[in-house]
């Protein structure tokens, strides 16, 4: 029984074990991966015009935008450009489309970042913009593969493989806002430990 068939073990616990069995669930397989490893290089090119529509799009809503702002309500560009790079750095990583150790639990420490931050502009981000986030991204990289890689049915690979491997992602992103509930103790330990 791996750790995350109980159901009171948080995914934390085994996050390479979660990702490994959400892909098996999702699909996701060596084919999906050699697509998205051979997307990479339109991906990688279209880096900084896919990480600036991003950040554009969130400081055109209120509820986004309170997060990238200085005190004075203006942009705060060196911020941006600090999230901008670790985006960059994100989309790198998630085109090695390799499910290791290391890269689950970096996924699990961005989660946390965002699930848990209570400093900084805007305070704690919402889950409902991560999703909308990762739907922004997917919606960036179909368009991506339509104008770069000039076979449909490329395409249409890279895109399917690509929005498996995001979902997976979001997954783990979202471990620090799902955290299954802590169940109390039961009978005579919890009488001492009151």
């Amino acid at each position: 029984m791996s750790a995350n068939d109980d159901p009171r073990v948080p995914p934390g616990a085994d996050m390479e074990g979660y990702l490994r069995e959400l892909a098996l669930f999702a699909g996701f397989d060596d084919g999906d991966a050699a697509a998205i490893r051979a997307s990479a290089a339109a991906v990688l090119k279209n880096e900084e015009a896919l990480t600036t529509a991003l950040y554009d799009h969130f400081l055109r809503f209120p509820a986004t935008a309170r997060f990238f702002v200085g005190p004075d309500g203006a942009p705060d560009r060196a911020r941006i450009d600090r999230r901008k790079h670790s985006l960059a750095r994100w989309l790198r990583e998630t085109a090695q489309a390799a499910l290791t150790h290391e890269y689950a639990y970096y996924l699990l420490s961005m989660g946390i970042a965002h699930s848990h931050r209570d400093y900084g502009p805007g305070g704690r981000i919402p889950p409902q913009f991560m999703v909308a986030a990762m739907s922004l991204t997917q919606t960036a990289l179909a368009a991506i593969f339509r104008d770069e890689m000039g076979d449909p049915a490329r395409a249409l690979a890279a895109s399917v493989a690509w929005n498996k491997l995001l979902l997976l992602n979001l997954n783990a992103l979202l471990v620090g806002y799902l955290l299954p509930p802590r169940t109390p103790p039961r009978g005579p330990a919890a009488t001492r430990s009151s």
